[in-house]
């Protein structure tokens, strides 16, 4: 935008021409005067002018500064929303990453507690178990129940080697001994069976245990051995369901 002095150059003309007329006239002036009257006029419309460009040049000055602050104040307004941008994203990242450190640790205690011992229930014995411990007997035992008496006798075994000192020993010996006995390694099962009555006499299947090494021993055609047996059935655990099947058996082989 540019300032001008409105008919600034005609009213200094008109001035002149006043002056010109006037003198001529009247004769009031004389040269020298008149001259110094027109630089004065002269001098006032230049700096009139001058202040009009100066003015126009602070005008340009001051728009330029404000198309600069526009441009700035577009600049941070574009900045800004690039960093409000990059701030809503990193706290999705967060977000996500905290959800996944929930997840790890959620999958981390799963796995411990699959590790740790449990509380297990066996021929009404309570004890701590493995649950490595656990899933080997209780395989073992889906074997036997299968009918596959010399995988379960394996699967016994093996155990047994690895567990020596479980909760479980001594009802896997039993059922290895049953196991044997399903194979017919009579022999096998007589030893396991003596070894399992040797080493839990309260168990509540060791009177089972003792019918069985009988049943072992008829078997092997020992008829004298399975009597001593049978009586120590009898003798022992007289209260128990064995005790009536081995005096049963007492009859039918005395019969024999």
């Amino acid at each position: 935008m540019r300032y001008a002095v409105p008919g600034l150059r005609h009213v200094a003309l008109a001035a002149m021409l006043a002056l010109a007329a006037s003198g001529a006239s009247a004769g009031l002036f004389d040269d020298d005067e008149a001259r110094r009257a027109i630089l004065d006029l002269r001098n006032r419309l230049q700096a009139l002018e001058d202040g009009s460009k100066a003015q126009n040049e602070q005008t340009s000055q001051l728009r330029r500064s404000l198309l600069e602050l526009n441009g700035q104040i577009e600049a941070l307004r574009t900045e800004l929303a690039k960093t409000r941008g990059q701030n809503e994203q990193l706290a999705r990242d967060v977000a996500e990453l905290q959800r996944g450190q929930k997840d790890l640790q959620q999958g981390v205690d799963t796995r411990l507690r699959k590790m740790e011992p449990q509380k297990v229930s066996v021929d009404g014995r309570e004890f701590m178990a493995d649950p490595e411990e656990k899933r080997q007997f209780d395989e073992a035992m889906g074997v036997l129940r299968g009918g596959d008496f010399a995988a379960a006798a394996g699967a016994y075994g093996g155990f047994l080697q690895r567990y020596p000192g479980s909760g479980y020993a001594d009802s896997a010996r039993f059922w290895l001994g049953n196991a044997q006995y399903g194979k017919r390694d009579y022999k096998g099962a007589i030893t396991t069976f003596r070894s399992f009555v040797a080493a839990a006499p309260e168990h509540p299947r060791a009177p089972e245990a003792l019918l069985a090494l009988a049943n072992c021993q008829i078997e092997l055609k020992d008829t004298k051995s399975a009597r001593r047996t049978l009586d120590e059935v009898l003798k022992t655990y007289p209260k128990s369901e064995a005790a009536q099947a081995a005096k049963e058996r007492l009859a039918t082989l005395k019969q024999g």
